[in-house]
């Protein structure tokens, strides 16, 4: 009987007859790493497991404060966005009159958007025009400025967006200096790292300032983008604001200050804005890029700027239905061309998702019959947030080893570990990074899980975690009383 013999296939990998195998996979996914859903996470789903299952715990409940899912932590739906949507789903509740009358007006004006007067048809891979007609009139009264309907681009989510811009972004090499290259905050939120290295981009880190409440520091950006230059061609500069991890907002002059950086250096300029609702400290406020870009007169008009929004965070915390758009101005004609080109590939994105954001940018307004409740609801939702963040900074400010800049918007907060030098050398021993074993400690002991900060991004030698806000206050208050009591031990024994 012939033996069996190992085929060696044309790429020079072993095979056992499979095409794809780790070996022969797409080398650079494999590099992609997305720690707000990595091992910390994996294990606590498994902690929950346990606890079902009846196996004693020091906890009784695993929190999952690792991601901004507003709804999975125990916050409930606006009335008026879902009211739209089940009457869109099911027109024939139309006729059905405990629903207001101006959730019915909205259901059938998106109905009469689609093909069919059906949900279930598609839609122009741009989205549905009346969708996108309330958008533009959503940017015209945030910003005070003309927005054009040609400009909006309806996405599943804010990400899918920003993933389509960093595919146009890229040089007509993959390797060597001439790849293209794009600048992102360090800390970020990890779409950005992972979707470089999915494009085999170069990625360029700029340090937020920490010890002036994250905020953007133009030097460093100069920094960044002249060491940059001998590995890459920068093409883009990435900002989040209100920011995520760090939940800094940006003052309406360091907006223009990074403008001005952005025309020096030849830059495109994608702004991540989802959580521009979220604004909770006093002398805060948030200003779109879009408007200051405006502001700045004839000179920046043709800057070329994306922007993106999304449903998933505000105040409606809608994740699931992944609703957003972008909107994209001073774009090329011909790379406009090619960007719709791209998207008619993917023919569009979810239709219920395109209305929920209809409802996030065209609520009721004043004399409408659901107002009232509707503004009644969002305001408690963001105060609610609001008194959440002033806790969580107040809370880590007052334990030893622990720095926190206050949580100016967003849905984070990120604070700074001292950790014990025993503590760093444990974490290496069981080839761990010191926060992430830090992480992992306090789930274990306290059911709290949190994303370690070098899954963001960090300064060599500084350790930080990330914590949602969202856990509802009476569920946050005893869990930091478990948390303190962790710390207090921790730092005991691994005292220098």
């Amino acid at each position: 009987m012939a033996s069996k013999k190992r085929r060696t296939v044309s790429n020079g990998y072993r095979s056992t007859g499979k095409v794809l195998t780790g070996g022969s996979m797409n080398p650079y996914v494999k590099q992609i790493e997305y720690a707000v859903r990595g091992a910390i996470v994996i294990r606590a789903s498994e902690l929950e497991k346990e606890l079902q299952q009846g196996h004693e715990k020091p906890f009784k409940e695993v929190v999952k404060a690792n991601i901004g899912d507003a709804h999975a932590l125990g916050m409930k739906p606006l009335k008026f966005p879902r009211q739209v949507l089940a009457l869109c789903v099911n027109p024939a509740l139309l006729d059905d009159p405990s629903f207001p009358s101006d959730a019915k007006d909205r259901a059938r004006r998106i109905l009469n958007s689609t093909r069919g007067f059906s949900m279930g048809a598609y839609s122009d891979s741009v989205g549905l025009e009346a969708i996108r007609e309330d958008v533009t009139k959503y940017i015209e009264e945030r910003d005070g400025h003309p927005a054009n309907i040609e400009d909006i681009y309806l996405t599943n989510g804010a990400s899918e967006g920003i993933r389509s811009i960093l595919k146009l972004l890229q040089t007509h090499v993959s390797e060597g200096n001439e790849r293209a290259g794009v600048m992102i905050p360090i800390p970020q939120y990890p779409l950005y790292s992972a979707t470089l290295l999915e494009l085999n981009s170069h990625q360029i880190n700029y340090y937020l300032d920490e010890a002036n409440g994250w905020s953007l520091d133009i030097d460093e950006m100069r920094r960044a983008i002249n060491e940059a230059r001998k590995h890459c061609v920068p093409r883009a500069l990435c900002v989040i604001n209100p920011g995520n991890p760090t939940g800094q907002v940006l003052s309406y002059e360091n907006i223009q200050q990074v403008i001005r950086f952005c025309k020096e250096e030849k830059l495109f300029i994608m702004a991540d804005e989802v959580y521009q609702a979220n604004v909770y400290a006093e002398d805060a406020k948030f200003h779109s890029f879009k408007k200051v870009l405006r502001d700045m007169g004839p000179e920046y008009e043709d800057m070329e700027l994306a922007s993106f929004h999304s449903t998933s965070k505000g105040f409606l915390g809608e994740c699931g239905f992944r609703g957003g758009y972008m909107e994209i101005v001073g774009l090329d004609p011909e790379v406009k061309f090619h960007l719709n080109k791209m998207l008619s590939a993917k023919l569009c994105s979810c239709i219920t998702g395109q209305a929920m954001m209809d409802c996030l940018v065209n609520p009721p307004r004043p004399g409408d019959e659901s107002y009232d409740e509707f503004t009644k609801e969002k305001e408690a939702v963001l105060a609610s947030f609001k008194e959440r963040a002033q806790l969580i900074t107040k809370t880590f400010n007052s334990v030893e080893g622990i720095q926190c800049n206050e949580s100016m918007g967003a849905m984070y907060s990120f604070p700074g570990l001292e950790l014990p030098h025993k503590a760093v050398v444990a974490a290496k021993s069981r080839g761990l990074h010191p926060d992430s074993f830090y992480a992992m400690e306090l789930l274990e002991q306290t059911g709290l899980c949190v994303v370690p900060g070098n899954g963001f991004g960090q300064k060599d030698g500084t350790y930080h975690f990330r914590l949602t806000i969202l856990p509802p206050i009476e569920k946050l208050k005893p869990l930091f009383e478990s948390f303190k009591d962790f710390h207090s031990k921790f730092l005991a024994k691994y005292k220098d």
